[in-house]
């Protein structure tokens, strides 16, 4: 029987298969990597804009001072009308977070939730239509000034250094953007209604 010379050549195994199969797991490897630090640096930069916001509000809420303990403790108070929702207090919270750090000790910071209606004669007596809205007392417990809506740093710390003095407010009625608040005045009452005439909510 006459043997093929190329029968005794070993016959090698195809390669492009297994090559190919190995390019495709890497490609998907780094595709998965890709898709990973994409969502992770996603999350990081919400987390920075909106969540840390929001957690500065909710912390300075938690060590504000009571109200009934800025009126008497002899200390001028800065007093803030917020809430969680309000876009305009949240882009403050890093800058009154620091400026309560930095005058803590001179200054009391009371902050009041709007949505609280515990806050609603407070509300009323000052007015407050619109957040931030920010009161500024003397030692006496007596309004002076206010600000409406967002502010720089700069204005807020020029306010508390003049409060602090007993000096006028260089920025009194500064307004800024805000976020509404619709507050109760009064309840709605038929107009037919004779006993509804002459009724009205009395601020000071």
């Amino acid at each position: 029987m006459t043997v093929n010379p190329t029968d005794s050549k070993p016959q090698s195994t195809p390669q492009p298969t297994q090559s190919s199969t190995t390019t495709f797991a890497t490609r998907l490897r780094n595709f998965v990597i890709v898709l990973v630090a994409v969502a992770l640096s996603a999350a990081i930069f919400f987390g920075l804009r909106s969540g840390s916001n929001t957690a500065s509000l909710a912390t300075m809420a938690e060590t504000s001072i009571p109200l009934e303990v800025a009126l008497s403790n002899e200390k001028p108070t800065l007093m803030e009308f917020y809430a969680d929702w309000c876009t305009a207090c949240q882009a403050m919270a890093k800058d009154m977070s620091e400026l309560k750090q930095q005058y803590d000790s001179e200054v009391n910071f009371v902050m009041l939730n709007v949505d609280n209606s515990k806050w609603l004669p407070e509300m009323l007596h000052y007015r407050v239509d619109g957040i931030p809205h920010f009161v500024f007392l003397n030692a006496e417990g007596k309004a002076i000034a206010s600000t409406l809506g967002e502010q720089p740093r700069i204005i807020m710390a020029t306010n508390l250094e003049a409060l602090i003095t007993g000096s006028p407010l260089p920025y009194a009625q500064a307004k800024g953007r805000i976020s509404e608040v619709d507050i109760p005045i009064a309840p709605k009452a038929n107009p037919d209604d004779p006993r509804s005439h002459g009724s009205q909510v009395v601020t000071q």
